[in-house]
């Protein structure tokens, strides 16, 4: 075969993430997936299978989906930096990003509603306007089943790129990641990313190489720990849960109401109040917090 063949790639984010959190905080490459790389190895593998010149497999339709905390949120616990420097990354590569907002539980817990569903419904429309022949999919949930199969009736074929491992994360959690058997058994070209790519990089194959070329993230200046006293105002407060983040760039503080100093009420504090404090680090991940918080003194 020496055909034209269109590649719709689909992200399910969460997966990605943990994908990339593996290779980072536990694998020996401490490195991320770097999405222009991965590109290059999808089309190199759609057309080992396809029979037809990598230079033919062309990646005409390719979408990201994940819940993403609301502005606020993200601005409190210092994500929004990142999260443009990852949306420009996708934006290079002419990926189209779809986000849900994260459902917050009873418990205060963050969590993703909908995504498996958002992903299928896009993947099948576009399937349906013949804007790819195989889709590749990576996505580990047997949620996708339904989707897989449907696309097979299309004359769809499908590749899903799968990955099991387990791992400690960057904060001592025990992490790990399965794709279902059913969903493995249902594509057309399952690929155990896993094994594929440590054969490969001991062979130090630059395509594979290239999958985790590092991208520069400028930092954001961190802010210095001394025994100045410092004043501001409370930019947020969150009285149930027992915590707030106080204004101070280029960062926002986090505290906690154990932080306040002797004979100060914690529940007497309200969002806009000023406030001296001093800057101290949690010791058990190094950020910076601020302690002994007591309402500034009223000239």
């Amino acid at each position: 075969m020496n055909n034209l063949v269109k590649i719709g790639v689909y992200y399910d984010g969460n997966y990605l993430s943990n994908v990339s959190n593996y290779y980072f905080f536990q694998h020996a490459r401490k490195s991320r997936i770097n999405i222009e790389g991965l590109h290059a190895f999808i089309r190199e593998q759609v057309g080992e299978v396809e029979e037809t010149d990598p230079k033919l497999c062309k990646i005409t339709d390719a979408h990201y989906f994940r819940g993403r905390m609301n502005a606020s949120d993200a601005k409190e616990l210092n994500k929004l930096y990142y999260e443009r420097v990852f949306d420009d990354m996708l934006m290079r590569q002419g990926v189209v990003a779809h986000y849900l907002p994260l459902v917050v539980r009873k418990d205060g817990y963050r969590e993703e509603k909908g995504i498996d569903v958002y992903l299928a419904l896009e993947a099948f429309e576009n399937a349906l306007h013949n804007k790819y022949d195989v889709m590749v999919l990576i996505g580990s949930d047997g949620d996708y089943l339904p989707l897989v199969r449907k696309l097979s009736t299309q004359g769809i074929r499908v590749m899903v790129l799968s990955w099991e491992f387990n791992y400690i994360d960057e904060n001592g959690y025990e992490r790990g990641l399965t794709t279902s058997q059913d969903l493995l058994e249902a594509a057309t070209y399952p690929v155990s990313m896993l094994d594929t790519l440590d054969d490969r990089g001991m062979r130090n194959d630059v395509l594979v190489n290239n999958m985790f070329k590092a991208f520069e993230i400028k930092p954001i200046p961190k802010i210095q720990v001394d025994d100045e006293l410092k004043t501001s105002t409370i930019f947020s407060l969150h009285k149930e849960k027992g915590y707030g983040f106080i204004s101070y760039p280029p960062d926002n503080i986090f505290f906690h109401f154990s932080h306040m100093a002797e004979g100060e009420d914690y529940n007497q504090l309200e969002e806009g109040d000023d406030i001296q404090f001093y800057l101290g680090v949690n010791e058990r991940d190094g950020k910076v917090l601020a302690k002994q918080i007591h309402k500034a003194t009223k000239e």
